[in-house]
């Protein structure tokens, strides 16, 4: 069916003029409102207003233009429809036969910080996602653009089409309308209700960023929904994998943790490697003597732009993903020369808005980011000895560190790196154990060094291990039936001991 009546009404008027010049020259008549119709006809390009369309004005400081049987009724009558087509003649109705429709910029103006509740709800359009829905739902007929990116694509068949749309065209459009309108109500839902979600329900709708080559493994299929491209810009590499972008993920939430220069190494989102420095090539080679076997293949990142001498130093070693907030021009020189590298300018951390989701059976599972910090080690000290000024800067840095290991968790560390990091195990001594045992294999001393636990010991056991291979002070959160015991067993071993009060499980 050949398109022969448009209706354009947009507050967006990216490449409008160029698309309404395509509609004139295949002498298809436009219809528009308001201020798309002043652009238009200051362009010189022939344009019917609504008001003289529909033989109404508009009302209600233009609450009212659209909302009109008129304009409804040229949308949603069923062309092939005999009934529909005699209803229509009796009452005046013309086909309408492409919508372009963008609608009040409702999520910008509520994100300035000085908004009122009156502008905020003069931004919710009303005609706009009404005119969308009844198009979509007639899409077999109508088509419906809602997105200033689609213009090229829809003038483009109808050129080809000799002035019609394909109906896989409209299918799509109207799948991507009916998208827009869910999101633009979801917002609005999320603003007057305090961004929380109404009525116990949870909704959530993302945009297609990409679609990967596979997921965790290469027989299952991935895509990527959102705006992970607002916190990265890629500079360099290979296309992006689903692991690589967990990774990438994990990483930035634990360098998020430091303000101080900082090198971290993950591998499969573990951390096996951590430390900090006034210079960032020190930090490297503190965080890489944790463990210089699992950052093969893996992700690093440093909080402080990449200079030439980390860049020389990270590139002796195979790695995934590098990470930072800048790579000085020396850097790029040297990594370039790793074609398959992938570099990621960093370009915001994650705040408060971050949120945990995971898909469940039946459903999903969302929660809050970990963001819960350290506050005043000296006043949770409850050991008979307290602990030194190095002791709590060791005791701090793991703790920071220690919330990113799967759990269970150990971490070994000093006031400034990583010294062993157990991860994943079913028992914490065993966690304990693997921690003990990278540290031998890198050929780090434990002795007085922080031992972390990312929940309470739940039989002193595990904190008698830790003071035999050379801790001198412990962090936990306590909670255990058995915290007297372990605490016992700190005094007997000299150990100092802090609870925080706060568990860091991570599955």
């Amino acid at each position: 069916m050949k398109i022969q009546r448009a209706l354009i009404s947009v507050s967006d008027k990216t490449g409008l003029l160029d698309f309404a010049r395509g509609l004139a020259a295949l002498d298809i008549e436009i219809i528009s409102t308001g201020g798309t119709a002043n652009v238009l006809q200051k362009a010189g390009i022939s344009v019917i207003e609504i008001s003289e369309f529909t033989g109404s004005p508009e009302i209600l400081d233009g609450r009212v233009k659209t909302l009109h049987p008129k304009v409804h009724g040229g949308l949603l009558y069923l062309r092939e429809n005999v009934e529909h087509a005699a209803t229509a003649q009796i009452h005046g109705i013309e086909p309408i036969d492409l919508v372009v429709v963008n609608l009040y910029p409702f999520e910008e103006t509520v994100a300035k910080e000085d908004v009122t509740l009156a502008e905020a709800i003069e931004n919710i359009d009303i005609g706009g996602p009404s005119m969308i829905r009844s198009a979509s739902k007639n899409y077999q007929s109508v088509t419906v653009v809602t997105d200033p990116a689609d213009y090229s694509a829809v003038l483009a068949e109808m050129q080809t089409e000799d002035g019609a749309t394909t109906p896989k065209l409209r299918e799509r459009l109207a799948i991507k309308a009916f998208s827009t309108t869910a999101a633009y109500d979801r917002a609005i839902a999320g603003y007057l209700g305090g961004g929380q979600h109404p009525a116990g329900m949870f909704s959530l709708t993302l945009p297609l960023e990409q679609r990967l080559r596979y997921g965790e493994n290469p027989h299952q299929k991935a895509e990527l929904y959102g705006a992970f491209g607002d916190y990265f810009e890629k500079l360099q590499g290979k296309e992006l994998s689903y692991n690589n972008i967990l990774d990438i993920t994990a990483a930035t939430r634990l360098i998020a943790e430091f303000a101080k220069p900082t090198v971290a190494i993950l591998k499969h989102t573990n951390p096996c490697g951590v430390a900090t420095d006034a210079n960032l090539k020190a930090a490297w080679d503190k965080a890489f003597a944790t463990d210089k076997q699992a950052p093969f293949g893996g992700i690093i990142i440093a909080n402080q732009p990449v200079d030439a001498a980390l860049a020389r130093a990270i590139s002796e070693i195979f790695s995934e993903v590098i990470i930072a907030p800048d790579f000085d021009a020396e850097a790029r020189t040297v990594l370039q020369k790793k074609k398959n590298l992938r570099l990621m300018r960093l370009l915001r951390l994650p705040g408060d808005e971050f949120r945990d989701a995971r898909s469940v059976l039946g459903g999903l599972l969302v929660q809050d980011g970990d963001s819960a910090g350290i506050h005043e080690l000296e006043a949770s000290v409850v050991s008979e000895r307290p602990p030194t000024k190095s002791e709590l800067e060791a005791m701090e840095f793991g703790w920071r560190v220690v919330k990113h290991v799967k759990s269970n968790a150990i971490v070994y560390a000093g006031a400034d790196r990583t010294l062993g990091i157990g991860a994943g195990q079913m028992s914490r001594v065993d966690s304990s154990r693997i921690a003990v045992w990278k540290a031998k294999e890198a050929g780090l001393s434990l002795k007085g060094s922080a031992v972390c636990s990312d929940a309470f010991f739940p039989f002193p056991d595990g904190l008698v291990a830790a003071a035999e291979a050379g801790a001198t002070c412990a962090i936990q959160p306590g909670g255990s039936v058995r915290d007297e015991e372990v605490i016992k067993a700190a005094n007997e071993h000299g150990v100092a001991m802090v609870f925080t009060g706060i568990r860091h499980f991570r599955h």
